[in-house]
């Protein structure tokens, strides 16, 4: 996020996940609630894992969630990324309590949901 004129504190947050699937479902996630403050701006993307080394395309290694805050004070940064941080632990508890065989190891290539009873397939 670029210097916004009037919010001079910032903070910029990557958090690191086991595969792209579970950074977009956070994302999905978290950027459902506006944030509450006018006082306070915050973005979302995701990225590459630098020390990743995949030949795979761009789009499928993006495994890490970028959060952007930008606020008017210090005081209403902290109290924005903390409330922040308490939803992501929500999510994470909920990914892992219900994909514990996505979080304990990571996806072999070919694994995945396709063919699974009940499961339509999304077009984006």
């Amino acid at each position: 996020m670029a210097k916004v004129e009037g919010f001079p504190c910032m903070l910029k947050i990557s958090i690191p996940f086991p595969n792209p699937h579970l950074a977009s479902t956070a994302l999905r996630a978290l950027s459902v609630d506006a944030e509450l403050s006018p006082l306070v701006r915050r973005s979302f993307s995701l990225s590459s894992n630098p020390s990743s080394e995949s030949s795979s395309s761009e789009a499928s290694t993006e495994s890490v969630l970028v959060v952007d805050y930008c606020a008017t004070t210090n005081r209403m940064l902290r109290v924005a990324v903390n409330g922040f941080f308490e939803s992501l632990g929500v999510v994470v508890g909920v990914m892992k309590d219900l994909d514990v065989d996505v979080i304990g190891r990571p996806m072999a290539a070919g694994e995945g949901l396709e063919g699974v009873q009940g499961l339509e397939e999304v077009k984006v």
